[in-house]
């Protein structure tokens, strides 16, 4: 029944629907389940272009009778100041956490940053982290160096004090992707330079001319999208201030 554990019919909809091309939303919807049902679902047992019903339906009772653990990946709960039941913040930060390590990003750079997601604030100090995730300062300092490489947050100082903490806002994707597009602009001088080298008719020549032109072109359209996200953003701000 809706809100209860997924029976195996459950299990065969949500593979039909992901043969289907179907999104999460959809796929809960059918069930009237949450989105975030379904994706945990899928997430545990293969992701979408593996995801088997009857597999899924084995593994969660093999999962049934081992003894009960935290999940590897969730952070422990968290304080919350607007209501929310922390296993369910729990819950969200273990899916997040395993969609984006399947993306390439390191487990604890994951961690730390679906901290920092989950948080209202948007803001944690490293001693935060080290609590709520039980690592080394080390772990925590060397995420922390990756994602702020990236781009994706950034260092404050605590006021009156000479600790750090550690910032993230609704643009963390935006400089994300600023940064893409300026790695991506320097490796595609790079590769036509050595298309140039090795002859762009020789196969090896072509295939970094070929890398070249689309990393140009998805820099382009990833150019094209920020400005649209700019102008939508000081549109709305400017809807907002308007009396």
């Amino acid at each position: 029944m809706p809100g209860g554990r997924l029976t195996d019919e459950d299990r065969r909809q949500i593979a039909a629907g992901l043969a289907e091309g179907l999104g999460y939303t959809e796929i809960g919807r059918r069930l009237e389940r949450p989105a975030s049902t379904v994706m945990r679902e899928v997430t545990r047992n293969g992701g979408p272009d593996d995801y088997r019903a009857d597999r899924a339906q084995e593994a969660t009772r093999h999962r049934a009778r081992r003894p009960k653990q935290d999940p590897p990946h969730a952070p422990p709960p968290l304080a919350d100041g607007q209501g929310r039941d922390p296993r369910v913040v729990r819950d969200v930060a273990g899916s997040v956490i395993t969609l984006i390590e399947q993306q390439g990003m390191p487990t604890m750079t994951a961690k730390v940053l679906v901290c920092l997601l989950v948080t209202d604030s948007g803001t944690l100090t490293a001693a935060d982290l080290v609590q709520q995730l039980r690592v080394s300062p080390a772990s925590v300092s060397h995420a922390v160096a990756f994602l702020e490489q990236q781009g994706l947050l950034r260092r404050e100082r605590v006021p009156g004090e000479r600790r750090e903490r550690y910032v993230i806002d609704g643009e963390i994707w935006l400089r994300s992707t600023l940064a893409t597009v300026r790695m991506h602009t320097a490796l595609v001088a790079e590769l036509r330079s050595a298309a140039e080298a090795l002859g762009p008719a020789t196969p090896a020549g072509a295939r970094f001319r070929d890398s070249a032109d689309f990393l140009a072109l998805m820099s382009e359209t990833l150019t094209q999208v920020i400005h649209q996200w700019q102008q939508g953003q000081a549109d709305r701000d400017a809807a907002g201030g308007a009396p």
